[in-house]
């Protein structure tokens, strides 16, 4: 495919992206705009409010300001008249980084993706610069370069990962291919880095599906909780609506949290506060509905959830043994052991960006912390992988019918 042509459709794909992103908010604010306000609406201030959010949504903190007028006529204190809000939705995220994926294997089969990925992220830094100077709300202030720069680090990493996934896979003609040549001069090592990454994929690709699910058992476990507290607030239909989408928004952040309780260390919700399987302390939480999802108290059967990490590593070593043994390229002993290493140790990195990404700050005073220590949580994920993917790689394999029948007559084989 010419160049110009992979640099067209890639620009396409970045502007679909954004356009979809902000259309996921901007839709819901002018119902909201039209049935809040109608004829007095100020339509002037939905553009830059949409734009805010979407970029909250990829990472932006929130600095907010109320006015004077707003704390005496809600009774608010003064000193949390100022906070920052900064635990991001992340769907938005999300999204962004699967959209700018496909963009990326796309540029990559059609042979040039390094010309796709950068031009991509050009025209997604151009929508998010011009999102950027033209938003912006009275009372919320957001950190210029960070709302320029955040939406499109995160399609760009997308991108390149969606990119690099396909050409290891398949060639590229370019530097994947020279780097695999490269590898090739070891043999015995050569396979190593893809089989960690692949690896490492499959582990966290489990422990995001263990998160997933606890997080839907503690929706059917805690549904009432979630509805007392939708009630409490007293809302409209409109307010639940709007509420509704909100927390739909901010699943994946609660997946986040799930991923880091799973693990062992739990999470925070207030400083002071903890939320993991050995224990729970809890403080006064807002009355968000979402967060009636969160266990109030602990029990030791809560530890077996540690397992599932193990799990997911276990499951990725058998998907690497099992790739290496029906290719007739088994690795030996040391391999396999480095190739442990790098599947703990990616993993552990995915942990400790998944708690970067949801941790932050929901309001003022004590919930100024919120979500997972990196730290902790890199240190315990990438231990329950290792355990778990040793068990499976460096054990030792029975042989079978067919590996006898090659090993007492090779010949055999070779003839036919």
């Amino acid at each position: 495919m010419q160049r110009l042509l992979i640099v067209l459709l890639a620009a396409v794909d970045a502007v679909v992206a954004a356009a979809t992103g902000l259309a996921l908010l901007l839709a819901p604010l002018t119902v909201f705009w039209a049935i809040s306000f109608g004829t007095r609406a100020d339509w002037g201030a939905l553009w830059p409010t949409t734009a805010t959010l979407w970029q909250f949504g990829h990472g932006a903190p929130l600095a907010v300001s109320l006015s004077d007028q707003v704390v005496r006529s809600t009774g608010i204190d003064s000193t949390a008249a100022h906070f920052v809000l900064s635990v991001p939705p992340l769907l938005f995220l999300a999204f962004t980084v699967i959209a700018a994926a496909r963009s990326g294997r796309r540029a990559a089969r059609a042979g040039s993706w390094i010309t796709g990925v950068v031009s991509g992220t050009l025209v997604f830094a151009v929508i998010s610069a011009s999102a950027a100077l033209t938003g912006g709300v009275p009372a919320i202030s957001v950190s210029l370069p960070l709302a320029i720069l955040l939406p499109p680090l995160a399609f760009g990493c997308g991108a390149l990962a969606g990119a690099i996934a396909v050409a290891w896979d398949e060639g590229d003609g370019g530097v994947i291919d020279r780097l695999q040549d490269l590898l090739d001069r070891t043999p015995h090592w050569s396979s190593v880095p893809g089989d960690a990454v692949r690896g490492a994929a499959v582990a966290m690709a489990g422990v995001v599906g263990a998160a997933g699910l606890a997080l839907a058992v503690a929706a059917l476990l805690r549904g009432g909780q979630v509805v007392a507290l939708f009630e409490s607030l007293r809302a409209d239909a409109l307010g639940v609506v709007l509420i509704g989408l909100a927390q739909l928004a901010y699943v994946p952040t609660l997946a986040a949290w799930a991923v880091a309780w799973i693990a062992g260390p739990g999470f925070a919700i207030g400083t002071g506060t903890a939320v993991s399987p050995a224990g729970t302390v809890l403080g006064v939480v807002p009355g968000v509905p979402m967060l009636g999802l969160v266990p109030d108290n602990s029990s030791p059967w809560f530890l077996i959830v540690v397992l599932l990490p193990v799990a997911a590593g276990a499951l990725a070593g058998w998907v690497i043994r099992s790739r290496q043994v029906s290719a007739g390229a088994e690795t030996g002993i040391v391999q396999r052991l480095v190739t442990v290493v790098g599947i703990a140790a990616l993993a552990a990195g995915s942990g400790a960006l998944i708690a970067v990404l949801s941790r932050g700050s929901l309001g003022p005073g004590r919930l100024a912390e919120a979500g997972a220590d990196p730290g902790p949580v890199a240190l315990a994920l990438g231990l329950e992988v290792l355990v778990g993917a040793a068990i499976l790689l460096l054990a030792p394999r029975r042989h079978g019918v067919a590996d006898e029948a090659w090993d007492e007559d090779p010949a055999v084989h070779a003839d036919a």
